[in-house]
């Protein structure tokens, strides 16, 4: 699932490569690509042809389009999905399933998702914050983020720090990816209950993770495989700067432990043993 720096990649290639410009018609090629827009494909269509883009903004995992309407395009990537800017003439791949053509007969956009869990929507007076994005907590990068907030709201549950961390609600786009590299950068155990946790180790974890969405963002976010690529189809290497997510048995960078993976819900943490202890009273 494509998290923050992923998502931001994606963003800044739209903000070069389609802000500005005129929507000339759009092509809805599989119903399930926009199933989050309630009157269908034909309305989806409508609403978008004519429509110029104002801007390419993101919330946490979600990117939305400002139209001249003052509606927006909203998206998710889901597991698969791809914002693709891809020259008229490229034929099409077997998993397009929205085309956009502009005015300017310049590169086309398209939306291709071999496993159709993204998908697109139309939000009526969305250009500001959809509705629909308005409980999502803002991200760590996000200017108007509000530290001392996060920190009383981390400290106010009693569950698992890692827990806390993939909570959209408390603060937004951060992943499995992501939780695991900030924690080991900060030193702390995933389980580490929330409310025991001093106010300076919660800033220290904030800066962590502050310092990898950057670091990832950089990078172009990570790739595991095609699945997740930007707007010109090229993966991104972060995932070559890895020191936890997906290093099992490789010595920790910092002190040369074995990287171990732990069970997490349905998914897997990665941590050292000597960096980041098991804490007295863990919360699993």
């Amino acid at each position: 699932m494509p998290e923050l720096p992923e998502v931001e990649t994606v963003r800044r290639g739209l903000e070069r490569g389609v802000v500005g410009r005129r929507i000339a018609d759009v092509e809805v090629r599989h119903p399930r690509a926009v199933r989050r827009h309630e009157l269908g494909a034909d309305d989806f269509a409508a609403l978008l042809a004519g429509r110029r883009i104002d801007a390419a903004r993101r919330r946490g995992k979600f990117l939305w389009l400002p139209l001249d309407s003052g509606d927006a395009l909203v998206g998710h990537l889901g597991m698969s999905g791809q914002l693709l800017l891809v020259d008229p003439s490229h034929a099409d791949g077997p998993h397009l399933r929205i085309r956009f053509r502009f005015e300017d007969q310049a590169l086309e956009l398209r939306f291709v998702d071999q496993r159709t869990f993204g998908g697109l929507a139309v939000a009526a007076g969305g250009a500001l914050v959809p509705a629909s994005l308005a409980h999502i907590a803002l991200d760590p990068m996000d200017p108007a983020f509000d530290d001392d907030a996060f920190v009383a709201a981390v400290r106010r549950r009693r569950t698992g720090l890692k827990r806390a961390l993939l909570d959209q609600t408390v603060v937004s786009g951060i992943g499995n990816i992501y939780a695991d590299e900030a924690l080991w950068r900060a030193r702390l155990h995933w389980a580490r209950p929330t409310e025991t946790l001093p106010r300076q180790d919660v800033l220290r974890l904030l800066t962590a993770v502050r310092e990898v969405l950057t670091d990832a963002i950089a990078a172009g976010g990570t790739s595991f495989d095609a699945l997740y690529v930007n707007v010109n189809g090229q993966s991104g290497w972060f995932d070559r700067s890895l020191d936890a997510y997906g290093q099992e048995n490789e010595p920790c960078s910092r002190c040369g432990t074995p990287i171990v993976r732990e069970r997490f819900t349905n998914r897997s943490s990665f941590r050292c043993p000597r960096c980041q202890p098991v804490p007295r009273r863990p919360r699993y």
